[in-house]
């Protein structure tokens, strides 16, 4: 069972854990519309050829465009091993509806 986080969840989050690694799996033409700050980019489909470059002794949050991709990748990574992941519910599309008004929204 993959813990989901509200994208209003998130910055306490982060505060609490700021080692944590905010992994955005979309593909590059999405993140030119825009990104959460600090993120670290792996597209869904290289996360298998990439699990290995993320550490595992820190908490991951896995976020797309509405947290269905995030969701599956979180749930592989904890299949893999990783014990401390999360998936950002709603993705960044409710990232930018609740959080951010200012945010690029596709």
């Amino acid at each position: 069972m993959i813990t989901q986080l509200s994208v209003n969840q998130l910055a306490d989050f982060i505060h609490e854990n700021p080692q944590t690694i905010l992994l955005d799996v979309r593909e590059d033409s999405e993140v030119e519309i825009c990104q959460l700050s600090g993120s670290l980019h792996i597209p869904m489909n290289l996360i298998p050829l990439h699990h290995n470059d993320l550490p595992d002794d820190v908490p991951i949050v896995v976020y797309c465009h509405h947290g269905i991709r995030s969701l599956n990748v979180a749930r592989y990574l904890a299949h893999l091993g990783f014990d401390d992941v999360y998936n950002l519910s709603g993705g960044i599309d409710a990232y930018a509806i609740e959080v951010d008004g200012e945010m690029a929204r596709y």
